[in-house]
């Protein structure tokens, strides 16, 4: 598999959607596909994390999740590594360096 800068979902369990299509649940992790751990350092093996590299990590540390959502946790540390990483965002660059 190829390494990917586009981070992935790792998640502790699935949900089926209503589309048949497999969805993370429970505690949600970034994940870079093509590497055995986490952004946050978690061995994927270790902690029985499941794969989910169809679906993007585009959570916020804005976001609010409710009892309707399947994931029940966010981990903050891997929030606070793909700030900035996002779908259509760029990573910062200096446009005006100092003399």
């Amino acid at each position: 598999m190829r390494l990917s800068s586009t981070p992935a979902v790792a998640a502790s369990s699935e949900v089926t959607g209503p589309d048949g299509v497999r969805r993370p649940g429970g505690a949600v992790h970034a994940w870079l596909p093509g590497q055995n751990q986490t952004v946050c350092g978690l061995p994927l093996s270790r902690t029985r994390l499941r794969r989910f590299p169809h679906v993007p990590f585009d959570y916020a540390s804005t976001d609010v999740l409710t009892e309707a959502d399947p994931e029940g946790y966010v981990c903050p540390r891997c929030l606070a590594a793909t700030q900035g990483r996002r779908a259509g965002e760029k990573s910062w660059v200096r446009t005006n360096p100092r003399p």
